[in-house]
């Protein structure tokens, strides 16, 4: 009854054909799997400074400090702080924490999970609406018109080895919930047109609904307030059928009436200025909070940003988006820091990795192209939407606005996912319909599938520990500076820690051997079992050499935190 798309993808291809509670059953299941085995994992990487070091999490620090802090727990005014401004998610790792009764990362993991299983399932809504289209029955509910690709789709994303860091990294929780209201503010959009009581084409409330739900996904993570943009977009083509090309052959016309453009057509000037007034506003209250301008980074952090060269940061901006789709489309080299010297810069055109940036836009360009001349007016749609799925919600990290504090970074990509799964399932389509076989390409795909599951599996155990996630990075990032450090200090953390643990193991009554494990847990920051082992030590032998100064060390250092912890 309202915006149907022709939905003639499910048509060509060979797939599960599932009913709509029994697919995102199945979509849940699978994506639970990929993760499960990360639920016991440890705080790594960047968890010990938004979480472990984070004093906005403990009880003692006022509820309303969450509100002029950034991610880390700087105030906002300082220039020192990163202005990452994410008030909802500290305050679901302050929950976490308060529920726990203390840092204990299984609680903090299996939220991640369960988050990623919901925005996996909210994906069938989501992909049977963009490649299907918006219809609405008498009664108000929607339809699935394309229940095979919608599913294949969600599985895509629900399986893809990328999204790990997010999901096993325990900060990623930030773009989980930024992706989860990012969804919701969709969905909400699309309620806007079911045909209400008063016989209206669209609901203004749920248009103020969207603008609300991508107000919350950013305070979330920043990434969330693309969803406005989106939703104009979607609205453009899916709801008004509007023609691009044509819309844009008007405009440059005599005649630039807004009713020959079709802005006036169903609303949906009214509807794109409402979108637009409330992203300014949203964009105008996030700017005074943040006091002091932009964030101050360094350049290890962003090499590219600080050349001099208009030239050398162009060429090599753009190769970092190459990167970043390549992750997209082949998963298995993935790395938690890209910076520090990992990627080098194009300083010329001679160095062969321009053939990757060219690449890139020569796919680009085709994809654009096929989007705004095609005359098969779906193939327009589903293309357009692929495109905008894949590089709005990916702005706000392209250095293109503000210098970003990272290369690259799998978990900003998240949610640019969704239009590769989009583009991926038409191109599946495109192939089935030329097949003669088309079972043997369903069983490539889900062989895709089972790679990627396997994938996240191992991934995500790489992410249980320090130790196992610097080894990991070590074989993708040798030339970065951090990684080789970090994974110097912990293998030799590690490795003294099993041989400690060994000869105690096998003559648990030398005080020398608690004494020096001791030492080395308070060397490294483990202060609670740093005092377990000193007082082993020294109810074992009372005169072990050093061990009572540097139990004495210990109480004065934790006397000070307590002391500050109660300021």
């Amino acid at each position: 009854r309202m915006a149907q798309t022709e939905p003639n993808l499910d048509h060509d291809i060979s797939w599960f054909l599932l009913p709509s509670c029994w697919a995102k059953t199945v979509v849940a299941l699978i994506s639970f799997l990929c993760f499960a085995n990360s639920y016991d994992g440890d705080f790594v990487f960047d968890d010990s400074e938004a979480i472990i070091n984070n004093k906005d999490l403990r009880a003692e620090t006022p509820l309303g400090d969450l509100w002029h802090h950034d991610f880390w727990g700087s105030k906002l005014s300082s220039n020192t702080s990163h202005k990452s401004y994410r008030p909802l998610t500290v305050l679901t790792f302050r929950i976490n924490y308060l529920f726990a009764g203390g840092f204990y990362p299984v609680g903090f993991h299996v939220i991640n999970i369960i988050l990623h299983c919901t925005i996996s399932v909210l994906m069938v809504d989501v992909f049977s609406i963009l490649l299907g289209g918006l219809q609405f029955t008498n009664k108000g509910r929607r339809l699935n018109l394309a229940p095979k690709t919608s599913l294949l789709a969600a599985l895509l994303f629900a399986v893809h080895p990328v999204h790990t860091e997010c999901v096993a990294g325990i900060v990623g929780r930030a773009d989980l919930l930024c992706a989860l209201f990012f969804l919701l503010s969709f969905l909400g959009y699309c309620k806007a047109f079911r045909e209400n009581k008063e016989g209206h084409n669209f609901s203004v409330f749920w248009v103020l609904v969207s603008v609300l739900l991508g107000a919350i996904a950013m305070l979330c993570k920043e990434q969330g307030i693309t969803i406005l943009g989106l939703n104009a977009v979607f609205d453009a083509l899916v709801i008004n059928k509007l023609n691009i090309l044509e819309f844009i052959q008007k405009l440059l016309r005599k005649d630039k009436s807004l009713e020959s453009a079709g802005l006036l057509r169903k609303g949906l000037l009214f509807r794109i200025t409402l979108l637009m007034s409330g992203g300014a506003s949203i964009l105008y209250i996030r700017w005074r909070i943040m006091g002091t301008g932009p964030p101050a980074f360094t350049e290890v952090d962003n090499p590219a940003s600080f050349a001099d060269s208009l030239f050398v940061r162009a060429i090599n901006y753009n190769y970092y988006y190459s990167l970043n789709a390549w992750l997209l489309l082949c998963p298995w080299w993935l790395c938690f820091d890209w910076s520090m010297g990992c990627i080098p810069l194009i300083k010329s055109v001679s160095d062969w990795r321009i053939i990757a940036l060219a690449a890139l836009w020569f796919c680009l360009i085709g994809l654009i192209c096929q989007a705004l001349c095609s005359e098969d007016s779906y193939k327009r749609r589903i293309l357009t939407l692929g495109l905008g799925f894949l590089i709005i919600p990916f702005l706000p990290a392209s250095n293109l606005f503000f210098r970003v504090g990272f290369v690259v970074a799998e978990r900003v990509i998240y949610l640019p996912s969704i239009g590769y799964c989009i583009l991926f399932t038409y191109g599946f389509s495109l192939l089935s319909k030329q097949a003669k076989k088309k079972k043997i390409l369903a069983v490539a795909v889900l062989g895709i599938l089972l790679m990627n599951v396997m994938r996240c599996a191992l991934r995500s155990s790489q992410w249980r520990s320090e130790e196992q996630l610097f080894r990991s990075a070590l074989s993708v990032c040798p030339l970065n500076a951090k990684v080789s450090q970090l994974c110097t200090f912990n293998l030799f953390f590690f490795l003294c820690k099993s041989l400690f643990l060994k000869a105690i193991k096998a003559n648990p009554n030398a005080a020398s051997y608690h004494g020096n494990l001791a030492v080395l847990y308070h060397r490294w920051g483990n202060l609670d079992l740093a005092k377990k082992h000193y007082e082993v030590s020294l109810k074992l032998d009372p005169l072990a050499p050093g061990t009572k100064e540097n139990y004495n060390l210990l109480r004065r250092k934790l006397e000070q935190l307590q002391k500050k912890g109660g300021a």
